[in-house]
């Protein structure tokens, strides 16, 4: 009978490391973080839809408005910096209207 010394590479191998646990830390922190954004933008654009309804005055819809642009423009800012590059899907996913896309970057 002959014995075998453990296999340590493989045992290394299969194991995560600490890198691999930062790494997957890091991913979701990134997804948390890029889902705060998206709640963001869902809260922003259900607010100017509400200054839609009559009575409403419309410097508070422009305030509204404004305030829709910046959280879409946080949150395809972090898209990019995610790697995600083509927002025609979100864009149809939280009806961003071309009202809120034409003001993307112009901030007063």
């Amino acid at each position: 009978m002959s014995l075998r010394y453990p296999d340590l590479e493989a045992q290394t191998r299969s194991s995560p490391s600490g890198l691999d646990t930062l790494n997957a830390e890091l991913m979701a922190e990134r997804a948390a973080a890029l889902g705060h954004h998206g709640q963001a933008v869902r809260k922003a654009l259900a607010a100017l839809r509400l200054a839609d309804a009559p009575g409403v005055d419309s410097q508070q819809r422009t305030g509204r408005l404004k305030a829709a642009a910046a959280a879409v423009w946080a949150y395809f800012v972090h898209r990019e910096a995610l790697g995600l590059h083509d927002h025609r899907d979100v864009i149809a996913l939280y009806g961003i209207s071309g009202e809120v896309l034409a003001r993307l970057g112009a901030f007063d």
